[in-house]
């Protein structure tokens, strides 16, 4: 594989089915982009000098939006670095990336500049920082969210760090509304899930591995609900994993509650079953839970009441993998193998293709509030050219640092050829 993050004047894009689930559309036609921007799609185009991309037997997406990364500074105690990272986003049809407050944190312009700076000098995807709520993430005193979000973060979150005191939550909400910023919610309680590391169920109890029971997500998520209905704040709760915190999302929704949710492509396709052999690549928080939460949150992203799909890609080196279960750290590469893991549950049936797609497209970038995720005309150019059924084997062509993963060494379908983020070519296969 090659990267080529250069902007070209003119690109016209032939013959691919063009699939953009925020418009309905899904036809074969011609996209012309120049000077960065998406110009026309059409039957038939016609750009005399521009760069022609053959697309036939090919489909053309918006570029992939992904609501959870964590990503890696220097003292994140994680491996790989900004450019490693998206080089693998690009290199997977992802296009824009919301970087958890946990590579900083993200709690000072400085940092948020390093991590902007870093983006654009490597040129393969954008990268939207998520501020730090509270100073260090440690969940005692409010961050300087507004300051924060003139230097460019999108919302505000505290990553895995809880913000146990109630009255220090409500007030950050307060704070958040008043500058109407997102906040993003990790639910799960410290002192249920304190020592956990595997869903609480038959198959943690045979391996004699400490629990984490479901209840400590949805306890921590009625909280946070109740405090959004008192603030009005704008919510998004991320790595939604059980049942009972899908009956609670329903309710907020049915009750006009500013609230969405993603889920992690891992609790799709895994269920807490993956931990037999203590297989550390599936040791993630919040844990893969029961085959039937499995089959919930299926029903919920299909029904909407989650909105999106992420990757909650979190590269860790090998040797943090090593240790007995327990004591491995939790986290999933996912940057590599996002798009085709979609693409293998609507091979399987479990969802429809407009809906899938839409997951990791422009349902996130409504989370996020952002304009992304959709082929809009006379915006810059974000999107990629996928081979659906091209093999992609993962042994040779994984480029995240992480190589934490149960998919690793799998080969998957789809192949992307071509990337194109904010009007750059930043991903042309060889």
């Amino acid at each position: 594989m090659a990267s080529a993050n250069r902007k070209r004047a003119h690109i016209l894009i032939r013959k691919g089915r063009v699939i953009d689930p925020a418009s309905g559309r899904d036809d074969v036609a011609d996209l012309l982009i120049e000077n960065g921007r998406l110009i026309r799609i059409g039957a038939s185009l016609d750009a005399p000098g521009a760069d022609i991309v053959q697309a036939d037997g090919h489909w053309v997406l918006p570029g992939l939006v992904d609501a959870c990364v964590h990503l890696s500074l220097p003292g994140s105690g994680r491996t790989g670095d900004i450019a490693s990272e998206t080089r693998a986003a690009a290199a997977g049809g992802i296009t824009h990336l919301a970087a958890q407050p946990d590579c900083g944190p993200v709690d000072s312009t400085a940092v948020v500049r390093l991590i902007r700076e870093q983006a654009g000098q490597a040129g393969f995807a954008r990268i939207m920082p998520i501020a730090a709520m509270t100073q260090g993430l440690l969940g005692e005193q409010l961050a300087e969210m507004s300051t924060l979000a003139r230097a460019g973060c999108i919302a505000v979150g505290n990553a895995g760090g809880k913000v146990a005191n109630a009255l220090v939550l409500k007030r950050s909400l307060e704070y958040a509304a008043t500058f109407d910023l997102p906040v993003m919610f990790r639910p799960q309680d410290s002192a249920l899930s304190a020592g956990g590391c595997a869903h609480e169920g038959p198959v943690a109890t045979r391996l004699g591995l400490p629990g984490i029971p479901a209840v400590a997500e949805s306890v921590d998520l009625s909280r946070d609900l109740l405090l959004v209905e008192a603030t009005g704040v704008r919510a998004h709760f991320q790595q939604i994993s059980s049942r009972d915190s899908l009956r609670l999302l329903r309710a907020a929704k049915r009750r006009g509650l500013p609230v969405t949710a993603d889920v992690s492509i891992q609790h799709l396709l895994l269920d807490e079953s993956a931990l037999e052999g203590f297989n550390s690549h599936c040791h993630v928080i919040p844990p893969l839970r029961s085959a039937e939460d499995r089959q919930a949150l299926l029903e919920a992203v299909a029904d909407g009441t989650i909105d999106a799909i992420c990757s909650q890609h979190t590269p860790i080196g090998s040797s943090s993998k090593a240790a007995p279960f327990p004591a491995t750290k939790p986290g999933m590469a996912g940057l590599d193998v996002l798009l085709s893991l979609v693409l293998q549950l609507v091979d399987e049936g479990k969802l429809d293709l407009l809906r899938a797609l839409d997951a990791v497209t422009a349902a996130p970038a409504r989370c996020l509030g952002i304009q992304a995720g959709q082929l809009e005309a006379g915006r810059p150019a974000s999107l990629c050219v996928l081979d659906p059924t091209a093999a992609k084997d993962l042994r040779e062509d994984w480029l995240s640092a992480g190589n934490n993963s149960p998919w690793r060494y799998a080969q998957l379908k789809g192949t992307v050829k071509l990337t194109v983020c904010q009007g750059k070519v930043s991903w042309l296969s060889d």
